[in-house]
């Protein structure tokens, strides 16, 4: 089980990281490709690098919003191995979504800095590129450029939301259900417990 378990959240994970590091490296490497429209008025790539944090949020230098980050996935992974036997593995698979898309980010700023040749290790830009430039008059509906690892992290954040009841059910729960289905009220009012003691 627990084997089982610790697929649900790498398997994800290295998907989403190398789909997300693919995409980037084709967004870097072809140009006519950092700004090219799919769907007239409603979707194109625009290769854009991003110092700051989601949703070009820029109040934190690159280097302290990088090690943030390190901090927080570090955290995050750490807590849901050491709670693996109680965690579900439909909310295992949506977290591995979510530190495989982390990763994926952190890759950047880890690495993007010398690559590019614009800085060093956590001075590295996200790479974003997909555009929703879709108009309502002068508003654009989503002004925000993403890329495959923010769309990972958000749709396991929405999942997590939407099926939070059933991801969140937990083997300990489970059995205090199951203890709870034992007991049973005798004739005199008070309740008793049945137990299976081997002979």
């Amino acid at each position: 089980m627990k084997r089982k378990k610790l697929t649900a959240i790498f398997v994800p994970a290295l998907i989403v990281l190398v789909l997300d590091q693919v995409t980037k490296w084709l967004i870097r490497t072809t140009p006519e490709l950092q700004n090219k429209i799919l769907i007239e008025g409603w979707l194109q790539f625009y290769f854009t690098k991003n110092p700051g944090m989601a949703l070009g949020i820029d109040i934190l230098s690159t280097p302290v919003v990088s090690t943030i980050a390190i901090l927080a996935v570090s955290g995050i992974l750490f807590y849901i191995l050491k709670n693996i036997d109680e965690a579900s593995v439909g909310y295992l698979t949506c977290m591995g979504l979510i530190v495989g898309g982390a990763f994926g980010n952190i890759a950047d700023r880890l690495f993007m800095g010398v690559i590019g040749g614009y800085g060093g290790v956590l001075e590295g830009h996200v790479v974003d590129f997909i555009y929703f430039s879709l108009k309502i008059g002068d508003w654009t509906v989503f002004p925000y450029i993403f890329n495959v690892a923010d769309i990972a992290i958000s749709s396991s954040i929405i999942l997590l939301l939407i099926f939070n009841r059933r991801f969140f059910i937990t083997q300990n729960g489970m059995q205090e259900e199951a203890d709870t289905d034992t007991e049973e009220v005798s004739s005199d009012g008070s309740e008793e417990v049945k137990t299976d003691i081997p002979q």
